[in-house]
């Protein structure tokens, strides 16, 4: 996969985590962390856009941040779906 998917595959993840941490789905969330962690470390290993870079590196931080600490509640939730978003918009410079 070349950024630009993986960036996507991580984007589609963080709305489902995001989903299932409002859902209290606690196996779920940990699942698709796992998944989404290994889309990450491979996004790290294929080249990326210089434009893209400076997104890359502030998700990297915050999603070990949130993925070191996963709370079931609505403003961790919203942090997914933030960062959802974001890439969604940012992985055509991926």
């Amino acid at each position: 996969m070349d950024a630009k998917e993986l960036t996507l595959n991580i984007a589609v993840n963080l709305g489902r985590i995001g989903r299932w941490a409002n859902e209290g789905k606690k196996t779920r969330v940990d699942q698709f962390l796992q998944e989404t962690s290994e889309y990450l470390h491979q996004l790290e290993l294929v080249p990326r856009s210089k434009r893209f870079d400076h997104t890359f590196q502030a998700f990297r931080a915050s999603y070990q941040s949130l993925s070191s600490d996963v709370r079931l509640d609505d403003a961790w939730a919203d942090d997914m779906f933030t960062w959802a978003t974001i890439l969604t918009h940012r992985a055509k410079l991926a």
